[in-house]
């Protein structure tokens, strides 16, 4: 992150604004971004997404909760919570 002069880029009446705030001090100044949501970027949501519809669709053939907590490392709560959802 480099340092800008605000003199250098801000508008003269926008500059007096904000040095009712601030003066002599630097700030920052986020960048306007979409914002994600948790997961997005790393890919993990999707992975999940992709385990649990893999799991409703076991529960759909017939294997038990008890089962795919087994097999997914998951308490059947869990399990019950992921499966319940997707039938809703």
């Amino acid at each position: 992150m480099s340092y800008i002069n605000g003199k250098n880029v801000l508008p003269k009446e926008l500059l007096e604004e904000i040095q009712k705030y601030v003066e002599g001090e630097i700030i920052y100044i986020p960048k306007k971004s979409k914002k994600i949501s948790w997961g997005e970027k790393s890919g993990y949501r999707k992975e999940l997404n992709e385990r649990n519809s893999k799991m409703v669709s076991l529960f759909n053939s017939g294997l038990s909760i008890n089962k795919l907590s087994t097999l997914y490392c998951l308490s059947e709560d869990s399990v019950r919570k992921i499966v319940f959802k997707a039938c809703k």
